[in-house]
């Protein structure tokens, strides 16, 4: 016996409508999954992207295993970065007279932090997205505490800048109290080089690197007065017997042997030899090279003409304490005069005009990136 015909239209009314109330229900979950996701992915992605600012430079240090040392308090980077954007930028300068030299000092900065970045652009295309290698921060000492990498140039007040890391890192109460082989050699500083490389990396981003530099003839003379016009136990025999034995016709045997009174001309000769005797040294390499500024990328650039006025501006804009001011003393040869613009002008007179000419291009991308102008008239 045969359903009645009435039984099948029902029976696909049904159908239709059950079908209708499904796809209206997988409608709805595909909506919901749309809200709770929007824009994602389901599956996450392998490693997270990590934005990097634009301003700091690529450290392309090969990474390496977590040590203790790479392990800084992130409060104090924290306060370290708040300290930084607000201490270099005009708009948080304070009031009155102090407000006037503030922003002329960080306007100071920004200016010489261009000009770096523009020599650098065109004489060093590239170098800021090279590796950077331990021996290229051999010079920079750290203080994590402030936040601060320091790179030490000879000759530009880096004995007075320990002092102020060692108090900054808690090793003396005062930067009187602290001799200068005690500053040199006590071993209280730590160099980057000797963290690991994602400790360095790290440190590189997140620090204040601080670089202060001299006028290079300045720097020249006052590395050479130094090291060879007082008695000096190493640089005479190491430096100074090579130097006479080269260029000194008929030295004496007194001469030959201690390697005490080097002079200027010789030195220059020296400096200037492509197959030198005696290798560089940091008292009078170029800063340029030294401190390796055109991949580092320098937060501060401070001079040394102006050191006491722009040390203590950085020192009060990094959070270092109130009582502590940079070192105005020179207790190394303390009878002698400072190396100065007069003093370096009478050394540099004993040379010929090719010598000066030479000497002001082996330091010639110190001036063009510090904006020294030309010591001398016929230079060019």
């Amino acid at each position: 016996m045969k359903p009645p015909r009435s039984l099948y239209v029902w029976f696909l009314l049904l159908l239709g409508a059950g079908s209708l109330l499904l796809l209206v229900h997988l409608q709805d979950l595909s909506d919901t999954v749309r809200q709770q996701t929007p824009g994602r992915l389901l599956v996450a992605p392998l490693f997270p992207m990590k934005k990097i600012p634009v301003s700091e430079p690529a450290v392309l240090l090969p990474p390496s295993p977590p040590d203790s040392s790479s392990v800084v308090s992130k409060a104090a980077v924290t306060k370290h970065r708040k300290l930084l954007l607000k201490s270099f930028g005009a708009s948080s300068a304070p009031g009155g007279g102090e407000g006037e030299l503030h922003l002329q000092l960080a306007r100071t900065q920004a200016a010489r932090r261009q000009l770096l970045a523009d020599v650098c652009t065109k004489y060093r295309t590239g170098v800021s997205e090279q590796r950077v290698s331990k021996r290229q921060v051999s010079r920079v000492y750290v203080e994590d505490g402030t936040a601060l990498l320091y790179c030490e140039v000879p000759k530009a007040g880096c004995s007075n800048w320990k002092r102020v890391l060692m108090v900054l890192g808690g090793v003396a109460s005062s930067a009187r109290d602290i001799p200068h082989d005690v500053a040199h050699y006590a071993n209280n500083l730590r160099r980057l080089e000797s963290y690991q490389r994602n400790a360095i990396a790290m440190r590189l981003r997140s620090y204040t690197k601080v670089l202060f530099v001299r006028e290079p003839f300045e720097r020249l003379v006052s590395a050479f007065r130094d090291k060879f016009e007082s008695p000096n136990s190493y640089y005479h025999p190491v430096f100074g017997r090579p130097i006479i034995s080269r260029y000194r016709a008929n030295a004496s045997r007194s001469a030959l042997r201690t390697g005490a009174g080097v002079t200027f001309r010789e030195f220059i000769q020296y400096l200037l030899d492509v197959h030198r005797p005696v290798g560089m040294d940091i008292h009078w390499e170029p800063v340029s090279s030294l401190c390796s500024p055109c991949m580092l990328r320098y937060n501060f650039i401070g001079k040394f003409e102006n050191i006491e006025e722009e040390a203590n501006f950085l020192l009060r804009n990094v959070g270092a304490p109130g009582n502590l001011t940079f070192p105005d003393f020179k207790d190394r040869n303390p009878l002698a005069e400072r190396t100065s613009k007069g003093i370096t002008h009478t050394y540099f007179s004993q040379l010929n005009a090719t010598e000066r000419q030479k000497a002001y291009d082996f330091y010639y991308m110190d001036y063009l990136m510090f904006n020294y102008p030309k010591p001398f008239k016929d230079l060019h």
